[in-house]
């Protein structure tokens, strides 16, 4: 059961590391999705600059420490981006790459919220509710 509780963690986690590449764009379409995008990126940023380690990462080494595997103490991009999907040497330029397409990305939104204003990206109105007496 444990082991199945670790892939569910590596899927949540290759989703949010998509989502953190893909979300800024996500978000020309509907809006609402910006917020969320701003916190993963900026977890995300916490993790790269002060060394945080992520509790995804600490939910799988448990899980997989409770299922009898070995943790290598790695974390998420380590073990499966690495040398598997990227070549190591490269990983700084990965980072930089996703940096810029994420930037890229809430530039492009700010561009689009300017353009048509406010109401006019996604057609999201911002409502305050009413007090009635």
């Amino acid at each position: 059961m444990f082991h199945f509780l670790a892939l569910a963690v590596v899927v949540v986690h290759a989703a949010f590391v998509v989502f953190l590449v893909v979300g800024g764009f996500v978000a020309w379409r509907w809006p609402r999705v910006l917020w969320a995008h701003l916190a993963t990126g900026a977890w995300s940023l916490g993790i790269v600059t002060v060394g945080q380690v992520c509790p995804l990462t600490t939910m799988e080494g448990w899980a997989r420490r409770r299922s009898g595997e070995v943790v290598t103490g790695r974390g998420f991009i380590d073990t499966y981006v690495r040398g598997i999907v990227f070549p190591g040497r490269y990983i700084d330029v990965l980072r930089v790459l996703v940096f810029v397409v994420v930037a890229a990305s809430w530039l492009g939104f700010w561009w689009r919220w300017r353009r048509s204003g406010p109401t006019g990206v996604g057609q999201v109105r911002l409502r305050l509710p009413s007090i009635s007496r």
